[in-house]
C-alpha cells in the first residue's frame, strides 16, 4: 500500500459538514447586514463620483470634483476640524465624568444600583429630539441657567447657538454608552485581587492605577469608540443646538441633499466622514491595545 495515500488525512462528510455550519447560521445575518449596510454604502459611493448639473440634476458621467472640493475647500476643512474636535472633546468629558460614574455604579448595593442605573439609562427613553429642545429651553436667553445667574447677581451669558451647547447635550445624550461598557468590565473585575493589593499595603490609587484601570481599559476603549462615532455624525444636537451659522459634518450632508439637491457632492461628504471616523477610531483603538499590553505586561 502507498504510504502517501495512508498518510493523507481523510475528510468525512461529517466534518465537512461541521464546518459548513458556521458559515450557514451566520448567513441570515450577514446578508441583512449586506443588505441594510453595504448596499447602501455602495450605492452611495456610486452616487459621490458622478456629475451634478444644477440644472438638470444628476447625470450618469465620472467625476472627482466632489471629492476635490472637500479636500481643498477651507469651507469644508473647518467644518470637519469642527466635528472631529467636539466628537473628541464630548468622548472625553465622557471618560472622566462615564468612568468613575460607572465604578461607584458598581460599589453600589440594591436597590440603589438599581435606581442610579435607572438614571444613567434614561436618556435613552427619551427621543433625541425632545432632549434638545429640552437643553435649547435650558441654555436659552430666557432659559433656566441663565435666569439662575441673573438671580444671584452674575451677567447672562449667550450658550445656545454655541459650540459649549453643542458639546453640553452630546455628553448628555452620550454618557449611557461611556457607563455601560465600562460597568460592564467591572462586573468581570475579581474582587479578590483588588483585596489581595490593599492587603499588600497599596494605597487606594495604586490600587485603581494598576489593577483596577488596566482591566476595565477595554470598557473605556469600546465606550469611546461609540461616544466619538456617535458624536461625530450626530444631526439632530447640532442641529437644534448649534443653529445655521455652527455647522457640523452632518448638517452639511443634510443641506447639501434637501436644500442644494446636491446628492453626489452630499454623499461625497459622508464619506469623507467615514473614511475619517474610521482611520482615527482604528488608530485609537491600536494605540489603546499597545498600552494595554504593556500595563498587563
Amino acid at each position: 500500500m502507498n504510504s502517501a495515500a495512508v498518510a493523507a488525512p481523510v475528510t468525512s462528510p461529517a466534518r465537512a459538514s461541521a464546518s459548513r455550519t458556521p458559515w450557514l447560521l451566520s448567513a441570515p445575518a450577514f446578508t441583512l447586514f449586506a443588505c441594510l449596510l453595504l448596499v447602501p454604502l455602495a450605492l452611495t459611493a456610486v452616487l459621490s463620483f458622478q456629475v451634478f448639473d444644477h440644472a438638470t440634476g444628476v447625470k450618469n458621467s465620472f467625476t472627482l470634483a466632489h471629492y476635490a472640493a472637500v479636500l481643498t475647500d477651507d469651507y469644508y476643512h473647518g467644518i470637519f476640524w469642527r466635528t472631529l474636535w467636539i466628537s473628541a472633546l464630548t468622548t472625553l468629558i465622557c471618560i472622566v465624568v462615564g468612568a468613575p460614574e460607572a465604578y461607584v455604579l458598581s460599589r453600589m448595593r440594591s436597590p440603589w444600583r438599581s435606581i442610579l442605573l435607572l438614571v444613567v439609562l434614561a436618556p435613552l427613553l427619551v427621543s433625541v429630539v425632545v432632549r434638545a429642545f429640552g437643553w435649547s429651553m435650558l441654555l436659552g436667553p430666557e432659559g433656566v441657567v441663565n435666569q439662575a445667574m441673573r438671580a444671584v447677581g452674575l451677567p447672562s451669558m449667550r450658550i445656545l447657538y454655541t459650540e459649549a451647547a453643542v458639546v453640553i447635550a452630546l455628553v448628555h445624550v452620550m454618557l449611557p454608552f461611556m457607563v455601560i461598557p465600562v460597568w460592564t468590565s467591572l462586573q468581570k473585575l475579581d474582587p479578590g485581587v483588588e483585596d489581595a493589593a490593599l492587603s499588600l499595603q497599596a494605597s487606594h490609587f495604586t490600587t485603581l492605577r494598576r489593577i483596577i484601570f488596566p482591566q476595565v481599559l477595554p470598557g473605556i476603549l469600546s465606550g469611546s469608540l461609540i461616544v466619538f462615532g456617535l458624536s461625530a455624525s450626530a444631526f439632530a444636537i447640532p442641529g437644534l443646538l448649534g443653529g445655521r451659522r455652527l455647522k457640523m459634518v452632518a448638517t452639511v450632508v443634510y443641506d447639501e441633499y434637501l436644500h442644494e439637491l446636491n446628492w453626489p457632492l452630499g454623499a461625497a461628504i459622508a464619506l469623507t466622514l467615514l473614511l475619517a471616523n474610521l482611520v482615527i477610531m482604528l488608530s485609537y483603538n491600536r494605540v489603546l491595545e499597545r498600552s494595554y499590553k504593556k500595563s498587563l505586561g
